[in-house]
């Protein structure tokens, strides 16, 4: 595996942010809850599909104790068409009323704690940490986990030896909105089936061959 020079990290990094200055999620929320919460339910779904069902949602569910109240029945007939709906409206109420019994109804600022909470495994918890804490974290997702490699951005084969890579390589001045950058580049420039090499930015500088 080739990897980017440091000269060539940062040059990536630059163009990125000119082209895009202020990435941000493209989950819809309204405050740290329910961000938490759309989070939990985009595991192995779209953004797109998860905003469509918390649309709604979030209108008369926007913290623990209203998400609680809806119980399991109300929840998922909101999230129904979310794959996985039966187990994340477990999770979701879940957290909800551990939100409520140990954190005084606030999500938590720490990684540790976050991972407590139901469904919230470290990739969750970083997303939550780097979009509402903004804490430089380094969420891996399949984006990140397919592209950051290829391209030469990162080692590894698992979601935490990529994270650990891309936090040791990525140029500090980078590190708030990297993730953001990457995600965004595998999920519209390098797709997995079809990657638009004539549309990408950094081409020049890409370690895939082939």
């Amino acid at each position: 595996m080739t990897l980017l020079s440091a000269q060539e990290m940062t040059e990536a990094f630059s163009r990125w942010q000119k082209q895009n200055p202020k990435p941000a999620s493209e989950l819809d929320y309204v405050n740290p809850f329910t961000l938490l919460v759309a989070v939990v339910l985009s595991a192995q779904a779209t953004d797109k599909g998860v905003n469509k069902a918390t649309g709604p949602l979030f209108k008369i569910a926007d913290t623990p104790e209203k998400m609680l109240a809806l119980g399991e029945e109300g929840l998922i007939s909101y999230i129904k068409t979310i794959g996985l709906y039966k187990n994340k409206a477990k999770h979701v109420l879940g957290l909800s009323k551990k939100l409520i019994d140990d954190y005084n109804s606030e999500v938590p600022a720490t990684r540790e704690e976050l991972m407590t909470l139901p469904g919230v495994g470290r990739k969750t918890a970083n997303v939550v940490l780097n979009v509402i804490f903004h804490q430089p974290t380094m969420p891996v997702d399949t984006h990140l986990l397919r592209v950051a490699p290829k391209i030469g951005l990162a080692e590894g084969n698992t979601p935490e030896a990529v994270e650990k890579s891309l936090l040791e390589r990525i140029p500090s001045d980078f590190l708030h909105d990297a993730h953001h950058w990457i995600l965004l580049h595998g999920r519209y420039v390098c797709t997995a089936r079809a990657p638009k090499c004539e549309d990408c930015i950094i081409c020049d500088l890409c370690k895939h061959n082939g």
